[in-house]
């Protein structure tokens, strides 16, 4: 043999893994059955959420070079996907835990006060890292989060906040992308046009609708004035920074029509690899998304109205922190400013080519 020889249990420590499950309700008289399996739950999570780290910690380095390297963009792309992948299994494990029933529960639930998945300093650790910095967080999630850490985790999660997050080194790649200004050819120009006409098209159509009345017709007119000021923020750096500063935004202008240039361009071979990139970072946000909402019904399933053991209101604490806790809204946001193929502007001959396989 090459290598010392190495027996399977040890490489694994499974002697520690297997011994770690202590139930509370065994210290303090009857052992509950389902505390067995609530713990390997959250035990599991925390060893996937061990691994999510290890592939966020990657990218980052990787994002964090000077110059990216075209090469690593498949890296990060075989990265991301492991992460989707993983979050689909924390996803399907709560399929596992909620056949115990809220009386299984209740054996067990009064010996972890004050526990709480506040506490989990992974999942903290992801989100941050990520770029759901405090600023962003609800503020009961701010309250009960700083409350409920240990001194030391607390002063390891605010040291944390130091660091730049996913999302920043993102929108500094994002505004790098040469392709929508050259010397001789400004894409936005184009485009700023090709919106405007849209605009004033659609508002012909509305004020030559037959089947609506005058109320109906200003109703739709304010919309596409509504409409027409999003896409004017676009163009306006003053107030795209006033988004910007009141946290409307997170990402700068500049990344933002990045996005929509590759958004628009996607197909072209030069932008399909950071077209797939953004879309797993969109899964990401979703995956992660869905699974703070099963979490939300399973704990109302479990819980009814009651508080959780952390203190907080429980369901109705988890169910708000889902659709405020993401990270990814400008990704999702851009959609916004799509227009249809067809009256997309045409590049110059140069830009194309440089967007595509070139063969001499």
């Amino acid at each position: 043999m090459k290598y010392e020889p190495i027996y399977y249990g040890e490489y694994l420590k499974l002697d520690k893994i297997l011994g770690a499950q202590n139930l509370m309700s065994e210290k303090y008289g009857k052992p509950a059955h389902d505390e067995t399996l609530f713990i390997i739950i959250h035990q599991t999570y925390e060893l996937w959420f061990k691994q999510i780290l290890h592939e966020v910690d990657s990218i980052h380095a990787l994002f964090s070079k000077e110059v990216l390297a075209p090469t690593s963009l498949s890296t990060i792309s075989h990265r991301l996907n492991r992460i989707t992948e993983i979050q689909r299994i924390l996803n399907d494990q709560l399929n596992v835990i909620e056949t115990m029933s809220p009386l299984d529960f209740m054996e067990f639930r009064d010996y972890l006060v004050p526990a709480s998945g506040f506490q989990s300093i992974q999942f903290r650790m992801i989100e941050l890292k990520l770029g759901l910095r405090q600023e962003y967080r609800l503020h009961a999630d701010k309250a009960f989060f700083n409350s409920r850490l240990k001194e030391e985790d607390k002063e390891f999660m605010l040291k944390l906040e130091e660091d730049t997050t996913l999302l920043e080194l993102i929108d500094k790649w994002l505004s790098r992308l040469p392709f929508g200004k050259k010397e001789n050819f400004d894409f936005w120009e184009h485009y700023q046009e090709t919106v405007e006409e849209m605009l004033a098209a659609d508002a012909e159509i509305i004020k030559n609708n037959k089947t609506l009345n005058p109320k109906q017709i200003e109703f739709e007119l304010n919309n596409l004035n509504a409409t027409r000021e999003t896409f004017s923020v676009l163009f306006d750096a003053e107030k795209y920074a006033q988004l910007q500063e009141k946290g409307e935004v997170r990402i700068s202008r500049e990344a933002k029509l990045a996005l929509i240039f590759i958004k628009l361009f996607k197909d072209e071979p030069i932008l399909q690899m950071p077209n797939q990139i953004l879309d797993q970072l969109i899964d990401i946000d979703e995956l992660f998304t869905t699974w703070r909402y099963r979490h939300a019904i399973m704990a109302h399933r479990m819980l009814g109205r009651k508080i959780g053991t952390g203190g907080s209101s429980g369901h109705d604490y988890l169910k708000q922190s889902t659709e405020n806790n993401r990270v990814f809204t400008d990704l999702f946001n851009v959609a916004t400013f799509l227009i249809p193929k067809s009256t997309v502007p045409q590049l110059p001959d140069e830009i194309k080519k440089d967007l595509s396989f070139s063969y001499e």
